[in-house]
């Protein structure tokens, strides 16, 4: 969950970019330990829609993948920009007040 002025609290999920040529599993591994310190595991890719990576106004729709992730222990160190993690289903996820990087998942069915 993630910080918002106001008390407002918005799912936000783990969003990496991938260059080309690199490893989508290894990049958000890094990013999970170096964000939650969940010792993560990345499985296979679960989801598969579109990211506006641009704006409102001027959309600039990518390809996103959602995968699978385990931890070997549920504990974690969240870093200060969000408020806690929770483990959730996709579609308990759907009904949360989702951030910017999680708005995808609302089209999927």
């Amino acid at each position: 969950m993630k910080k918002m002025e106001k008390e407002r609290e918005l799912l936000e999920l783990p969003c990496v970019l991938v260059e080309r040529g690199r490893n989508p599993v290894a990049e958000l591994k890094e990013w999970v330990i170096r964000k939650t310190a969940i010792d993560a595991q990345v499985h296979e890719p679960v989801l598969e829609g579109k990211y506006n990576a641009g704006s409102r106004k001027k959309k600039k729709w990518i390809p996103a993948l959602g995968f699978r992730v385990s931890a070997k222990s549920m504990s974690a160190r969240i870093s200060p920009e969000f408020s806690g993690v929770k483990w959730i289903s996709l579609e308990e996820a759907k009904k949360e007040r989702l951030g910017r990087k999680a708005e995808w998942l609302r089209v999927l069915k």
